[in-house]
């Protein structure tokens, strides 16, 4: 038997050592992160010279004849290809980066999370290449095409090459981030926070933010602000009907064998719905003469100590109740609970191990069975616990 000493013991062990863990296992995927960077520099430092030529190729397109980019600082011709190498290898690396950011949140989610949140990474890493592959093929040439030719007679348009770098790399990630839209439109519906209709009504509101949003995001001219505002309201738009799709997926989705609102449903049927003849009046073929429904309609929930409390005490006293609950009877049981081998005690000690393993389904199994047989104090622990599954569910 479990000693009050081991229980804290082991409560000590549960609260201090998965946050340490935790930390160690965030150092190691922080390090590995660094170290794929850093490699993907590596590789690329030989040609930042060439991968910066690449990068200015629209803008060298649409200079005046006779003209080309200028350094106006003395170490700007060896600092912009590096810093330039440095920011795309974190931008190459972006894969990796977030893959490990799943597995370091993927064992604190859900099946239905993960079922979700897969396809959502995969998606985000897709969309952000796509906008900085639009800012790049689609808002550059147009861009470089209409500013240079906008200045005066007198003037000779030659951008420095560390503004050029600062100002495409903005646009590459205004245009990464924009191209995100579905994605937060659809975890905007899928969280509960909106739904889709009140997302479609609110539409005028959301064309004013994306260009406001493109004001703060692009350089202060009006293309760059329009060429990266239509495309985020068109996006939405392409969210907004995935979310409907993605809501009508939801509801129409049937309930999974052995998921826990299949067993929830098992166990209403099981137990039955009481009605108001049931509360009032005792069946005849029930011993306990109505009180278990009384019992169920006085439910009060228990604090985190008396609930640790009431385990002590059932297990305490395990003996005393496996022979009493042997004697009495069983009328509501099933023959598969009937020929149970585990009894109540042990089932609740299971359940403690299977929470510890975050193994809800075998939790919620076991729990029924203990309010199908157990006492009144266990059948009290056993609806506290299905509570704290259901809040934190």
């Amino acid at each position: 038997m479990t000693t009050p000493e081991d229980r804290v013991e082991r409560a000590a062990t549960l609260q201090e050592q998965p946050f340490v863990s935790h930390l160690l296992e965030l150092r190691d995927r922080l390090l590995r992160v660094v170290i794929v960077a850093f490699a993907i520099f590596l590789v690329l430092f030989p040609f930042a010279n060439e991968l910066y030529t690449l990068l200015a190729t629209p803008l060298i397109k649409h200079l005046p004849e006779g003209t080309g980019m200028i350094a106006t600082r003395v170490i700007a011709p060896f600092l912009t290809p590096l810093k330039m190498t440095f920011v795309f290898a974190i931008f190459l690396s972006i894969p990796y980066i977030l893959h490990q950011l799943w597995s370091f949140v993927a064992p604190g989610l859900y099946r239905h999370e993960k079922r979700l949140a897969v396809p959502m990474l995969v998606s985000s890493i897709f969309l952000f290449y796509l906008g900085m592959a639009f800012a790049y093929f689609v808002v550059f040439p147009l861009l470089f095409n209409i500013l240079p030719s906008m200045a005066p007679d007198q003037i000779t348009v030659s951008p420095d090459i560390t503004d050029y770098l600062d100002f495409v790399l903005t646009l590459f990630f205004a245009f990464g981030i924009a191209f995100e839209v579905p994605i937060a439109t659809i975890l905007l519906v899928w969280m509960g926070i909106s739904t889709p209709q009140s997302l479609a009504e609110k539409r005028p509101y959301i064309v004013i933010g994306a260009f406001g949003i493109g004001m703060l995001l692009t350089p202060p001219d009006v293309i760059s602000q329009t060429l990266l505002a239509v495309p985020m309201w068109i996006l939405f738009e392409i969210g907004l009907i995935c979310s409907k799709a993605f809501v009508r997926d939801r509801d129409d989705e049937p309930t999974q064998p052995g998921s826990p609102q299949e067993m929830d449903d098992e166990m209403v049927s099981h137990l039955g719905t009481p009605t108001a003849a049931s509360v009032a009046t005792p069946s005849k073929d029930d011993p306990s003469g109505g009180q278990e429904s009384a019992q169920s309609r006085d439910f009060t929930p228990l604090t985190p100590d008396e609930l640790a409390a009431e385990l002590d005490r059932i297990e305490g006293t395990q003996s005393g109740q496996t022979a009493k609950k042997s004697a009495a009877p069983k009328p509501h049981h099933s023959a598969d609970m009937q020929a149970a081998k585990l009894d109540v005690d042990a089932k609740l000690r299971l359940v403690a191990d299977y929470r510890d393993e975050a193994n809800e389904e075998q939790v919620r199994k076991l729990l029924y069975e203990v309010l199908a047989d157990g006492n009144e104090d266990q059948v009290r622990v056993a609806k506290n616990i299905l509570q704290q599954l259901d809040d934190d569910y």
